[in-house]
């Protein structure tokens, strides 16, 4: 580990962030998760609300206190990039959630986190400076992390929320071996009110009052990570999403005041923008791969996308559109 008389600028490694495109960054001394915080992670996976995602149980010990993922911490760095839409998403069609009609989030975040990290090594020659970065691919609790390092807070829909921009954004993370000569502190209170529109807009009723999540109930979940059928009871509120679901993120009134990403890795794909419902309902595994080369979206793969589209199809021909259905509740 290197020597603690050197210490790193907060404001050279916020500068730097900035310069790569980041939207916020924050810093805070690395250690242990508090108790409050801990005892809730292990309370929502013994609930089994974590559903098939199976990682969430493991390594727990790394994941609740980063100077076991990465010897010798001392400090971590949250950042927050921008994916709201620059292009707009044509409302009639068929829907992706936000973040699926561009690039691959995860690499352009590590690329961008390995680039900040060489340019501070770079910045402190002799220093013995290290680090890892991370986006969502390690046993880490980014959103806890982020508000810690002051970036937000967690809404109820228990992602983070930037004040006056909303939930739009990718986390990642910088664990580094020496200690900074100023750290952040999180926002003292949550900026939700008595706002329950995220809530309101879950048609599973997947958020608890209680600030949880039911990954059981959540269309994201059901359409990403679950590798079983989605039964007719869920798949009845997917409509029009058949990948992710951004309702509970798009009702939040913080969101209103987002300004698009300027990461051109984002851009929405137009041939995504131009399919059809019919084009949907007709793709092809070589469509599949053309679309969706070096996306988040081949998590799912082609078989997980056919059964999402099926599963829409078939609640269609049965009792037509959420839209269609949420107007025949209303006369």
């Amino acid at each position: 580990m290197a020597e603690t008389e050197h210490i790193l600028s907060a404001t050279q490694i916020k500068a730097g962030a900035e310069s790569l495109g980041f939207y916020a960054c924050g810093l805070a001394p690395a250690g242990a998760i508090p108790a409050a915080h801990s005892a809730f992670f292990r309370q929502w996976t013994a609930q089994g609300c974590h559903a098939g995602m199976d990682y969430m149980t493991r390594h727990e010990e790394k994941r609740l206190d980063p100077r076991l993922l990465a010897e010798g911490c001392q400090t971590v760095v949250s950042v927050a990039l921008n994916y709201y839409p620059a292009t707009p998403i044509p409302p009639d069609r068929l829907q992706l959630s936000w973040y699926a009609y561009g690039q691959d989030y995860h690499d352009v975040m590590r690329a961008k986190l390995q680039s900040l990290l060489d340019m501070l090594k770079k910045q402190n020659p002799g220093t013995g400076l290290e680090g890892r970065a991370f986006c969502d691919t390690a046993p880490i609790l980014e959103r806890f992390w982020a508000w810690r390092c002051g970036l937000g807070w967690i809404g109820r829909h228990t992602q983070l929320v930037i004040p006056r921009c909303g939930s739009a954004f990718f986390l990642g993370e910088l664990l580094l071996n020496l200690p900074a000569d100023r750290y952040d502190e999180p926002l003292a209170v949550s900026g939700c009110g008595q706002c329950t529109r995220c809530r309101e807009a879950c048609p599973t009723h997947a958020l608890s009052p209680e600030g949880g999540l039911d990954a059981r109930l959540c269309l994201s979940y059901q359409t990403v990570e679950n590798r079983r059928d989605i039964t007719p009871a869920l798949a009845e509120k997917m409509y029009p999403y058949f990948y992710g679901c951004d309702r509970c993120l798009r009702a939040c009134p913080h969101l209103h005041n987002a300004s698009p990403s300027t990461e051109s890795a984002f851009t929405p794909r137009q041939e995504l923008l131009n399919a059809t419902e019919k084009d949907w309902m007709n793709l092809t595994v070589e469509q599949y791969r053309a679309w969706f080369k070096g996306s988040a979206v081949k998590r799912a793969k082609y078989a997980g996308l056919v059964r999402n589209l099926k599963a829409i199809c078939d609640h269609k021909d049965k009792h037509g559109s959420q839209e269609d259905l949420d107007k025949k509740k209303n006369t």
